[in-house]
């Protein structure tokens, strides 16, 4: 009986001390992204206005005095497209609201800043979209009489805004400072 008792102390003892923790999965991570400060340089355009735009940025020119800034290392790219005001501004501001508020559906928030440099006949509005909408920032600027120009940044991802918003931060700088430094000719 003793050899029993003593095999059974041994076997409680072992397992015992055996037994760890239950072995947990390590939760989903995301890559720590950061970038390098921005720095500016004039943007000319043989279009109706200039501005100031990341050298990191490559330019295309798309038609009718549209750009497209390509930021390869984040995926993006911001999209700027150019109309001329023909007695038609409040159609083109309420295309541009509705562009913005198509994306309430997957975003959590919407913030309007509006934005006026009367000195240079340059007013408009920036949108911060928050959540997981196809885009995180859209912009508009107007002299209200002869030149609209609309801009958003669309990412080449799925949108996990917790993921990318290290880039879309970044890129929101960049289109303010793209707002901030508009010029008509």
């Amino acid at each position: 009986m003793k050899i029993k008792s003593f095999i059974a102390l041994i076997f409680l003892t072992s397992l015992t001390i055996c037994c760890k923790d239950d072995v947990l999965p390590k939760p989903a991570s995301q890559l720590r992204l950061d970038y390098p400060g921005a720095t500016y340089k004039a943007f000319e355009t043989p279009c109706p206005f200039t501005f100031e735009m990341n050298k990191t940025a490559n330019v295309e020119t798309d038609k009718d005095c549209g750009y497209s800034l390509h930021y390869k290392k984040m995926k993006a790219t911001v999209y700027l497209t150019y109309k001329p005001v023909q007695n038609n501004i409040d159609k083109l501001l309420r295309d541009a609201q509705k562009l913005t508020y198509e994306h309430v559906i997957k975003a959590d928030d919407i913030l309007e800043q509006p934005f006026i440099n009367d000195n240079d006949k340059v007013y408009g509005m920036f949108y911060r979209v928050s959540g997981n909408a196809a885009t995180n920032a859209q912009f508009y600027v107007t002299d209200s009489v002869k030149h609209f120009v609309t801009g958003s940044v669309y990412f080449y991802a799925k949108p996990n805004y917790d993921s990318i918003m290290p880039a879309t931060d970044y890129i929101k700088k960049d289109m303010r400072k793209i707002m901030e430094t508009f010029r008509w000719k």
